[in-house]
């Protein structure tokens, strides 16, 4: 029995789009990933990036949206993608909202019942597919790093302060930056982690920096007409928090772009810069 499933592949821009499905025994189900390998990959191995969604998105999302096969074969850098939470695990009210549930795994590893059988999207994305990655696409795994979209922004930047040894790189795209501070995050910590707001700490990017965990230069892009800028988002806050503890930190403010793949396609160019600077240097 083969260690995934192909369910497609596309040529794109000389290399090759594909769209995988694999048995997790993080997760206990069935899980969906995509990668993008770009020419360069028929010579032996390459960078890769790993781009965690944001919420309600899948694996697909990032492929048909972003626009980033071209640079990516532009520079030689491998794209994995991955779905946003476990599905199919049936418990009761995971999906009833799109905001808590399917679509929004958070990135963590829940510790609370019913959740913490299967919503264990941290070891899944750090240790599972992080193996499945290097072990079977032609991967280098002395360079790789990690990017991500809002919920997923959130995902990346937590990830790459938590598992500084794993991630070369890190950026991220109007992400929840102090998701203890704000509705979202408050919404799926009560439940994934329970009520203890201590606990809250190891997965709020902002709490990890000023507790001490640093990373690579990071890169924040944050559209000014984003709907959920006022309430949700808070990079003001982080930025604040890596400037008072000198974690290194560019955040670029764009007037009139919002919290769409429009805004993420327009400057995904400079990100792929950015982790290209870091892993390649």
């Amino acid at each position: 029995m083969s260690v995934f499933e192909t369910r497609s592949t596309h040529a794109c821009f000389g290399g090759v789009q594909g769209f995988y499905q694999h048995q997790s025994t993080v997760i206990g189900l069935p899980m969906r990933f995509a990668v993008y390998q770009p020419p360069q990959a028929q010579q032996g191995k390459v960078p890769v990036l790993f781009y965690l969604a944001g919420l309600t998105c899948t694996e697909e999302t990032f492929a048909i949206k972003a626009g980033a096969q071209r640079l990516a074969a532009e520079y030689g850098l491998m794209v994995v993608t991955l779905d946003t939470s476990p599905r199919g695990a049936g418990i009761a009210g995971e999906a009833d909202y799109w905001d808590f549930g399917v679509g929004a795994g958070f990135y963590l590893d829940a510790t609370q019942e019913p959740w913490s059988q299967y919503y264990r999207m941290e070891s899944y994305v750090t240790i599972e597919l992080r193996a499945l990655i290097l072990n079977h696409f032609p991967a280098d795994a002395s360079k790789v790093g990690i990017f991500g979209h809002s919920m997923g922004g959130h995902g990346a930047l937590v990830l790459a302060l938590r598992h500084p040894e794993l991630y070369q790189s890190v950026s991220a795209f109007a992400p929840i930056a102090a998701p203890s501070q704000c509705p979202w995050g408050q919404k799926a910590f009560s439940h994934y982690l329970g009520e203890d707001t201590a606990t809250w700490r190891a997965y709020d990017a902002s709490a990890l920096v000023e507790d001490g965990k640093r990373v690579s230069p990071i890169l924040i892009d944050q559209g000014l007409s984003d709907q959920f800028l006022a309430n949700q988002l808070n990079p003001d806050l982080f930025e604040a928090t890596c400037l008072q503890h000198n974690q290194p930190l560019t955040l670029r403010r764009h007037e009139g772009y919002d919290h769409g793949y429009y805004f993420i396609s327009t400057f995904m160019a400079d990100h792929f810069a950015h982790h290209v600077r870091c892993l390649v240097a």
